[in-house]
């Protein structure tokens, strides 16, 4: 008999003890309802599964099988989040494929909840890489969703400054608006009859929208009719700015000018307001920065500060995105060079990272004078920002910990093996200044890794 014939048999073997309530050693409590522990070996809480979709799992985990076609979308994605907090690895990519392929429709009428939920993992990036592309296809489609207004601030900021965002200023301008009005509903909905109070509750709440919306393409009569009477929302200056954009065809702000928000304002005040994009910029597909960091590393590349004009807007390629928990193949960065690493510092809104110019190989240390090493105080504001250039071109890329490595000590980071020696995981890293010009962070201490992000750039030109 052939070995594969003993599977069906197996599985509907343990099917039948799964199905069989007598002899048991283990309690696996799901969902929110109270459960009284009747002294079983091992008591295990899952509160955040719920006790069909865990029964289904079961099913999967004793038997091998798992037919989706029986479920409806819903459930298929309540059995993708079980899947990923019971680490099935199997289960996670074939999920995702299953709900793209099958219940694209179903994904569209519901998408604000499945956008949402494709990103609150790093392991559902098929899922976030579709919704991304219907969202640039298709805004439309977000927008026009009666769960709209009820989605986070975060979720709206990730959407309105995405670079390739197909829709006109005007149109964000009201979605935004519409948004912020849902927040305060005790607010009236005719502007006319707002006091000084709820125009500083709404300000409050648009203030991170504010700097993503393009005010400078709308025409005069959309500035005059949408935008005017909300006028007290924006920032002083934005708004003295845009008058002289309106009122006087013959004005025109300097290319790329930047105005401050008012330090009166309970708005950060160090938040900069563009008035007129710049002709070309970078798309990066990345969690931890924007373009606007992306364009300045390009800058630090070609030797350029941080307010001369870019010369050259290069592509970054996304090599690797990763968390602390993951384990990634040692010989993904074989062979590559040019790579930047970006590293989200946890539990804070320091970035870190490094630019090496040469291949990453195995052994010892890697000679260049064009790598360097950065840090962001957050992913909000460039100017905050520290660049250190190499100063002792041998040690300045350092290959004993395959990837990351910059200087004898001066970014490291450090992780574990997985049992068979072939993936890599970073979990924590330090920096220390000695083969770089200056330290990158205040302090020596080791410091804890959310996630990470390695990019191949791309030399194209303008």
């Amino acid at each position: 008999m052939a070995d594969n014939k003993f599977l069906p048999k197996l599985s509907q073997n343990l099917l039948e003890i799964l199905d069989d309530e007598e002899y048991y050693d283990v309690t696996i409590e799901v969902g929110n309802d109270p459960y009284k522990n009747d002294g079983s070996l091992t008591h295990i809480k899952l509160p955040n599964i719920l006790p069909e979709i865990f029964q289904i799992i079961l099913k999967y985990i004793y038997g091998g099988k798992l037919s989706l076609e029986e479920y409806d979308a819903s459930y298929i994605v309540k059995i993708l989040i079980a899947a990923n907090e019971l680490s099935l690895q199997e289960l996670i990519p074939h999920s995702q494929s299953f709900l793209i392929e099958n219940q694209a429709n179903w994904i569209e009428q519901n998408f604000i909840a499945v956008y949402q939920t494709s990103f609150e993992n790093d392991c559902f990036l098929v899922l976030q890489k579709f919704c991304t592309e219907l969202m640039t296809k298709q805004p439309e489609k977000f927008f026009n969703s009666p769960d709209f207004t009820s989605i986070p601030e975060k979720t709206l900021v990730s959407l309105i400054q995405r670079d390739n965002f197909q829709m006109n200023g005007i149109q964000v301008w009201e979605y935004v608006l519409k948004w912020g009005l849902a927040q305060n509903s005790g607010l009236p909905s005719d502007p006319k009859n707002f006091s000084k109070d709820d125009f500083n509750v709404l300000k409050n709440t648009l203030h991170q929208c504010i700097p993503f919306i393009k005010f400078f393409s709308l025409s005069s009569k959309e500035f005059l009719d949408r935008v005017l009477p909300y006028k007290k929302v924006l920032p002083k200056e934005l708004y003295k700015e845009l008058l002289k954009i309106f009122l006087n065809h013959d004005y025109r702000p300097t290319e790329h000018q930047t105005i401050s928000e008012d330090s009166s304002s309970k708005v950060d005040s160090n938040k900069r307001v563009e008035l007129i994009p710049k002709v070309d910029s970078i798309s990066i597909d990345s969690k931890i920065i924007t373009s606007q960091h992306a364009e300045l590393i390009s800058k630090w590349i070609d030797r350029l500060g941080i307010t001369d004009e870019a010369k050259n807007l290069y592509e970054f390629k996304l090599i690797l995105r990763a968390s602390q928990n993951n384990y990634v193949a040692s010989s993904i960065f074989d062979d590559k060079s040019n790579t930047v690493i970006i590293i989200k510092v946890k539990d804070s809104d320091e970035i870190l990272g490094g630019y090496n110019p040469i291949k990453w190989n195995s052994v010892g240390f890697g000679t260049t004078n064009n790598s360097f090493i950065f840090s962001f105080m957050n992913n909000k504001n460039i100017e905050d920002s520290l660049l250190s250039r190499v100063k002792d071109k041998e040690h300045a890329i350092n290959y004993r910990e395959k990837l990351g490595s910059f200087g004898e000590s001066d970014l490291i980071l450090y992780g574990n093996y997985s049992i068979f020696e072939k993936f890599w995981s970073y979990s924590k890293g330090s920096c220390e200044k000695i083969s770089y010009e200056k330290p990158i962070r205040k302090t020596k201490d080791t410091f804890d890794i959310e996630r990470y992000e390695v990019f191949q750039i791309i030399f194209n030109c303008k």
